[in-house]
């Protein structure tokens, strides 16, 4: 018998439906030149909890409008408790056996998605960018150090990551202007300041911090205050990364974008698909060892100009999400709401299972053949999506596409 919950509107009935009742991602929409305005998505419409709210028809907190800004910020600081609760309201209004009444109050205050415009669904307060798959973090350390130095020392017994720029995170469907930067051949003597040449994608999740803390975090408390996830697109311009990266890590390399799917799938949503990570041989200190599965089975897949080029699962990840939250907040750092925590390139074991060119095509010496022509990295023009979706029985947990076309660099900035 299938799991899905059925919904009074038909579209979320579907196995292939990315938005079954069972999803209730949110989002952030317009219609035309209207206000931005909260939203959750339900099979192929967007029903608008801002209008609802105003109207005080499904309210998250009795005493305050917290859905009348253009983001859902307001709403994650209200807490987990708030969270189960308002999930629970939305199914009731959207299950198969809610009134006519109920149904024709959503009809009025939703939209098809179709008409829609989507937009950051929060306002990204901090951005940290994690190395945490280890297929990924084994196949780029061969490249550049051997085999049997592919792993630093500390990469089994930490999640390893850097600040990254929250002002450069944008929502799907952003165009991605080819980057300028330092570039230096390995037989020069110095660098040349040029468009990036090897300009590449991550297949990444993204984790977003719904409580604030301020201390040192458990494991468990980590996972408890994470919202929801988004499909990630960490945009790298490998080039400038291997300059500049020694000795403090990436920088301008990773400064460019970084793309997010439009809607928030909750972690609620994504209960049901949690795994455990996999098998380690060398133990973590106990402060950051998981008792529960915290990964998730989602799986994942990269698209180059409509053709898919690679697929994975999210449960290759070493690290989940929830242990990198509690190693970022280790020293102390506090946490707040909207913080957005990458995964890092997630791959599996094979050559199809990579979530970057610069794997796909092992650094540019393995040219990937594709429709388009073959590829060691992305051409002007080439748009890249990512898809996700936690599968169950006869149901899946979408994430909407995470996608960017790749523009021509601007015309040199400093030349006079």
């Amino acid at each position: 018998m299938s799991d899905l919950i059925q919904s009074w509107l038909p579209s979320a009935n579907t196995p292939e439906a990315e938005f079954p009742l069972n999803n209730l991602p949110y989002g952030v929409f317009s219609v035309d030149d209207g206000d931005l305005r909260c939203g959750v998505a339900i099979g192929d419409r967007i029903v608008d909890v801002t209008g609802l709210e105003a109207a005080g028809h499904l309210r998250a907190d009795p005493d305050a409008d917290v859905l009348d800004a253009p983001f859902w910020n307001d709403f994650m600081e209200l807490g987990p408790d708030v969270w189960h609760a308002y999930r629970l309201a939305l199914t009731a209004i959207l299950a198969q056996d809610a009134s006519e009444e109920v149904q024709d109050l959503i009809t009025t205050f939703s939209v098809p998605m179709a008409q829609a415009t989507l937009h950051m669904p929060f306002k990204v307060a901090e951005y940290t960018d994690f190395y945490a798959g280890r297929h990924h973090a084994t196949n780029v350390g061969t490249m550049f150090r051997g085999a049997e130095n592919a792993l630093p020392p500390n990469w089994l017994h930490m999640p390893i990551g850097y600040n990254g720029r929250a002002s450069s995170v944008v929502v799907s469907g952003t165009d991605i202007r080819r980057p300028w930067g330092q570039l230096k051949a390995p037989d020069a003597d110095t660098p040349t300041f040029a468009p990036s040449r090897r300009f590449d994608i991550e297949l990444e999740l993204g984790a977003i911090v719904g409580t604030p803390s301020d201390g040192p975090l458990t494991v468990d408390q980590a996972d408890a205050n994470i919202f929801g996830y988004v499909l990630l697109n960490d945009w790298s311009a490998r080039d400038i990364q291997a300059w500049e990266y020694q000795p403090l890590g990436p920088f301008q390399a990773k400064a460019t974008a970084t793309t997010i799917s439009p809607w928030i799938v909750t972690a609620a949503a994504l209960k049901p698909f949690r795994t455990a990570t996999p098998p380690r041989e060398v133990p973590l200190l106990p402060h950051l060892a998981d008792t529960t599965p915290m990964n998730h089975d989602i799986s994942l897949r990269v698209s180059l100009n409509g053709e898919d080029i690679a697929h994975t699962n999210a449960n290759e990840l070493y690290y989940s999400s929830a242990q990198q939250l509690a190693h970022h907040a280790t020293a102390g750092s506090p946490m707040r709401t909207g913080d957005l925590l990458g995964t890092g390139t997630i791959s599996g074991p094979e050559r199809q299972n990579r979530g970057s060119l610069l794997e796909l095509s092992w650094g540019g010496k393995e040219p990937l053949e594709t429709q388009s022509g073959p590829r060691t990295f992305i051409e002007d023009g080439d748009t890249l999506a990512l898809h996700g979706a936690a599968k169950g029985d006869g149901y899946q947990i979408g994430f909407g596409p995470c996608v960017g076309k790749v523009l021509p660099a601007l015309d040199d900035p400093f030349q006079t």
